[in-house]
């Protein structure tokens, strides 16, 4: 899942993009990329070549999957059912399983913003003691409750999304390219952009959501020469409250939109609620993360200004280790869910982006082919 910073190329030519990616002027004719609804003065970059049909290498199913024998065990991250965001999606999953797999049981407990170690250890162990298998621990802040938990549990299969340094034979870790998601994020954004200044909220200041900041950056500043960026962190690592804290995430928008943002990406799970109130408040636009938030109803007041969402998509991850799981084999399973397997993307709802979808697509096609290598260390 690691990347590295550097590359790609454009129709007519090929520019070399390097970390902060200097591209030509896009020019005058057939080639610009510069939507009419807003970015023709921020977009310096030449229009992507058409994206080409790409097949997925996501295995097809088979057959009918029979899961009702499953007793899930679901462990929340912080935020829980119902955060409209990384949550929601692990919970999006096992919705699936119940409905296309016959899952009758699905047991959910939520972790607090500040509770201990021990906490995360005993949700797990009670789930184990139960019976329930497999069990999915949602983020990476359970790595060492499940290490500890899984070796007493040898007999019991362990998911842990967004973590995959435990080697023990019964976890299978679910990890993403969020880097290249956020990529299509920074490229909607400069498009997007009236003031050619754009705006970055994280939730809580670690490697993992550096990647959605470093995807994001890159892809700006791939498409313009001329784009400002604000970047911010809620909290600093180790303070999870980065992703439950709206006030906290509406100040810090707030913030950004007074420096002259006019739109905001946001990857501060359940404290993104806040940076939506604070794009609509003041007349920007945002664009929204993991799950597709122009269609989740806790952020339903604010769905004008969602001009789409850097989608992760836990829910197909979650769901696919519960199938994989049900059949008996885990081998099917991809490595790291990217773009090539839709493991990461972007959302249409609203039609807010249809303008710009072939640009979109174009550099998704060029970061799938390996053109475009997306760094998940963000480049300042």
């Amino acid at each position: 899942m690691r990347g590295t910073a550097l590359a790609a190329v454009a129709m007519a030519g090929v520019l070399t993009l390097a970390g902060c990616a200097k591209d030509s002027s896009g020019g005058s004719s057939n080639n610009s990329a510069a939507p009419s609804s807003g970015g023709s003065d921020c977009v310096t970059a030449q229009k992507p070549p058409a994206a080409p049909a790409v097949a997925s290498s996501t295995a097809a199913t088979g057959g009918k999957v029979d899961g009702s024998q499953l007793k899930i065990g679901l462990a929340f991250d912080v935020g829980g059912r119902g955060d409209a965001s990384f949550n929601d999606a692990a919970a999006a999953g096992t919705d699936k399983a119940k409905s296309d797999l016959g899952v009758t049981t699905v047991n959910e407990s939520t972790a607090s913003a500040s509770e201990a170690e021990s906490a995360k250890q005993q949700r797990l162990e009670q789930m184990a003691s139960q019976g329930l298998n497999p069990i999915v621990a949602v983020g990476f802040a359970y790595a060492d409750s499940v290490k500890a938990v899984a070796a007493k549990y040898p007999n019991t299969k362990f998911a842990i999304v967004d973590d995959d340094s435990i080697t023990l034979p019964n976890v299978t870790p679910l990890v993403f390219a969020e880097e290249q998601g956020s990529f299509l994020a920074g490229v909607a954004a400069a498009y997007k952009s009236k003031s050619c200044h754009i705006g970055f909220v994280g939730g809580v200041n670690t490697p993992l959501i550096q990647k959605f900041e470093a995807g994001y950056l890159q892809g700006a500043k791939t498409v313009s020469s001329k784009i400002k960026i604000e970047d911010e962190y809620l909290t600093p690592a180790g303070d999870f409250s980065g992703f439950q804290d709206p006030p906290k995430g509406n100040a810090k928008a707030q913030a950004e939109i007074a420096k002259g943002a006019d739109v905001i990406y946001h990857a501060a799970g359940a404290s993104g609620k806040g940076v939506f109130d604070a794009a609509k408040s003041g007349n920007a636009l945002a664009i929204g993360v993991d799950s597709d938030q122009y269609n989740q109803k806790t952020v339903a007041a604010d769905k004008d200004v969602i001009i789409t969402s850097m989608l992760k998509r836990v829910d197909v991850a979650v769901f696919s280790y519960i199938e994989a799981v049900a059949k008996g084999d885990l081998t099917t399973l991809p490595k790291r869910f990217d773009l090539k397997v839709d493991g990461v993307g972007y959302a249409t709802s609203g039609g807010k982006v249809d303008d710009i979808k072939d640009v979109l697509d174009g550099y998704k096609a060029q970061i799938i082919s390996g053109a475009i290598t997306v760094s998940d260390k963000p480049q300042k």
